[in-house]
């Protein structure tokens, strides 16, 4: 009888030794497939292989934590329940945070399961596995629910890992966007103030944030006429630049060849629409002088008011037709003409340049800027425009919440 006892211990060893070279072995052949980088289906299947034929778990729910929510990532066995129903009757087990069974729980749902097993990470919950139809007992019972959360925390501690390096890729990739916008934006944007006889030309870019969305431009055309355009393209980084880019080639290119402004807005409308399908636009006030006529002619579409200065008075010129990049025939345009006078200032700006975080009492607005250009008009354009950006931080106090451009001139 002793002889009995001894050959059924050393059995019942045998078979444990061996039941844990296999758990090994599955844990190995896990590792080894997260190692070749094996993508999240493959895990998965792995798991229900794994827990199917080698633990005989006849039901399986796997949920793991997703922006403070849970996902369902893996099922079998049973009626499916909702992802809703199953979050609802986890949250009862919250507190739980080693295996335990679940026969004779009060919830309708958990009790027809037999075992419930988290996954934490410090005191993060990152998954909760529901086991059913699961008749292992006695001595091997908590050695087989030890392993199968060890198998799924390695799973889960894999697919975390996965989902950070995706997120590091994303924001390596967002920020390599972001210094191409840049490049881009920097060679668009004039760096050096433009000055000759009949004209002084002075700028001021404040971007709000690493890459903006405004643009400006001034072209000599002939030795008796410029162009000059501010424009604010909707949106930001990689793909602003590029429409960007896009519009400034075009703008050279109709504006070198076209006299009539109506016909380049025209074109230009079109070209925007076609590269943006209708889901950027553009606003901009686009201007040509001629020295020897001294006639300016102009097209508002869309954009902040641009301030003629001359003589101590003030005039916003206003006349011109909607955003571009919108409609497939603009709905009018109204072409603007005015006689410049010598002497005459023209202020040019975005809209960053009105829309401020106020800390102080001052209304800031379109009047208050007419009113400060009629003050300081007189002015060369670097100097106006360094007042007003000193006047906007310690009068107004306000703080920018978007790029803000200026863009002036002095017509002799």
């Amino acid at each position: 009888m002793q002889k009995k006892d001894e050959l059924s211990a050393e059995d019942e060893l045998i078979r444990l030794l061996l039941k844990r070279q296999t758990e090994l072995n599955a844990l190995l052949e896990v590792t080894r497939a997260i190692n070749k980088n094996m993508g999240i289906p493959v895990l998965i299947q792995m798991l229900q292989v794994i827990l199917k034929s080698y633990l005989q778990v006849g039901k399986l729910r796997f949920l793991i934590e997703r922006d403070g929510g849970y996902m369902l990532l893996s099922k079998y066995g049973g009626d499916i329940e909702t992802i809703s129903l199953l979050c609802k009757a986890c949250l009862k087990l919250n507190k739980i945070k080693t295996p335990a069974p679940l026969s004779g729980h009060e919830d309708a749902l958990l009790k027809q399961y037999d075992y419930f097993i988290p996954i934490y990470h410090k005191k993060k919950a990152l998954a909760f596995i529901l086991i059913g139809d699961f008749s292992t007992s006695g001595e091997l019972l908590n050695n087989d629910l030890n392993f199968i959360q060890t198998l799924v925390n390695v799973i889960v501690v894999a697919l975390e890992n996965k989902r950070l390096f995706r997120e590091r890729l994303l924001s390596e990739r967002f920020q390599r966007e972001m210094e191409l916008a840049v490049e881009v934006q920097n060679m668009l944007i004039p760096i050096k103030a433009y000055k000759d006889p009949s004209v002084e030309v002075g700028s001021k870019y404040i971007p709000h944030q690493t890459i903006g969305g405004d643009y400006f431009d001034f072209i000599r055309i002939n030795d008796e006429e410029f162009v000059w355009c501010i424009a604010d393209v909707s949106g930001k980084g990689i793909s602003a630049a590029l429409l960007m880019a896009n519009f400034q080639a075009s703008l050279h290119a109709w504006a070198s060849v076209e006299s009539d402004l109506t016909t380049v807005i025209e074109r230009l409308n079109q070209i925007v629409l076609i590269n943006t399908k209708g889901e950027r636009f553009i606003t901009l006030f686009l201007a040509k002088y001629n020295q020897k006529t001294r006639k300016l002619n102009y097209i508002n579409a869309g954009h902040n008011s641009t301030i003629l200065y001359s003589k101590g008075e003030a005039v916003t010129l206003n006349l011109g037709t909607t955003m571009i990049g919108v409609f497939d025939e603009l709905p009018f345009i109204n072409q603007g003409e005015v006689d410049i006078e010598p002497g005459s200032l023209i202020v040019n700006y975005t809209d960053g340049l009105l829309d401020h975080e106020q800390q102080s009492t001052k209304n800031w607005g379109e009047e208050s800027l007419i009113e400060f250009v009629i003050a300081h008009g007189d002015n060369t354009p670097d100097v106006f425009n360094q007042k007003l950006m000193d006047h906007i931080d310690f009068v107004i106090k306000g703080k920018p919440i978007d790029d803000v451009t200026l863009l002036t001139l002095r017509i002799s």
